[in-house]
C-alpha cells in the first residue's frame, strides 16, 4: 500500500482551512446578530412612545383541550 504524503498534507490543509474559515463566519454572523439585537426588548418606552402590550395571566374558563385546539386552528392564533 503506497501512502502519499503529499494527498495527507493537502487533506489536512484543506480541513485546517475549513474549520478557520467555519469558525470566522460563525463569529461574524454572531458579531452582527449581536450588533442587530436591541439592548434591552422589554425595557419602558422613552418619550412619546408607548407600550400597548400589556401581560395577561392565564385565564382557564372551563373549555376542554379539544376546544382550545379547535379554536386555535379556527382563528389561527
Amino acid at each position: 500500500m503506497v501512502v502519499s504524503v503529499r494527498r495527507w498534507l493537502r487533506r489536512i490543509f484543506f480541513v485546517l482551512l475549513l474549520s478557520f474559515f467555519t469558525i470566522t463566519m460563525y463569529g461574524g454572523c454572531r458579531f452582527i446578530a449581536v450588533w442587530i439585537a436591541p439592548h434591552d426588548p422589554y425595557r419602558v418606552p422613552q418619550g412619546q412612545a408607548l407600550k400597548v402590550f400589556q401581560h395577561d395571566d392565564y385565564q382557564d374558563n372551563g373549555s376542554s383541550i379539544y376546544e382550545r385546539l379547535r379554536l386555535f386552528y379556527w382563528y389561527g392564533e
